[in-house]
């Protein structure tokens, strides 16, 4: 007789505070997708101190929240919703997705998609209309999942970084947000008559 196959518990939480416990499996989780070329800027692992700096750092902005991914409880990724500072009025109604990944012994149980579902939700409720982010072009996971879940590639640059000695492209991306009420967003953005 076999046995069901079980199903992984996925969770995305945004948090803002992490114990020693949660920033060694993020810190260890960072690594390994920096290793597997992942998108978090760095090309080489950091490390333990250098990333606990890092993610201690980004829970002091006011400006960032900070989403990590679970499977069956353990942290295996983050993302970082970044809103403009206060005094950009102008640009108030965007807000940028960075730093958005899963580690490589994760991958393949939808966490990629409910981490950016989370983070839309949040930003829509904060009342942001836009959600931005950019990719290196030689990520094509990303891309595929961006593209895959409404995100609008609207440019590219060819000179956006330097990996291993060679220039990459990056494409930069949006995606409108609906609001839980009120005016639909292509109505604020002018979009619709």
């Amino acid at each position: 007789m076999s046995e069901a196959p079980s199903t992984a518990h996925l969770l995305v939480e945004r948090v803002t505070e992490l114990s020693d416990h949660d920033m060694a499996e993020l810190c260890e989780a960072t690594d390994a997708a920096i290793i597997e070329g992942g998108g978090f800027g760095w090309i080489e692992p950091q490390g333990r101190a250098a990333l606990e700096r890092h993610f201690r750092g980004v829970l002091l902005v006011p400006e960032r929240e900070l989403f990590v991914a679970r499977l069956d409880g353990m942290v295996v990724g983050s993302a970082q919703l970044v809103r403009p500072p206060r005094n950009n009025e102008a640009q108030a109604m965007g807000a940028n997705l960075t730093h958005a990944y899963i580690a490589p012994y994760a991958r393949g149980h939808g966490l990629a998609r409910l981490m950016l579902r989370r983070v839309e939700e949040r930003a829509a409720a904060l009342g942001h209309r836009v959600l931005n982010l950019d990719v290196r072009e030689t990520q094509h996971t990303a891309i595929n999942l961006f593209e895959g879940m409404g995100y609008i590639r609207w440019g590219t640059h060819p000179a956006y970084a330097r990996v291993r000695g060679q220039t990459v492209a990056g494409h930069y991306y949006y995606k409108p947000l609906e609001p839980g009420r009120g005016r639909s967003t292509d109505q604020v953005l002018g979009l619709s008559q």
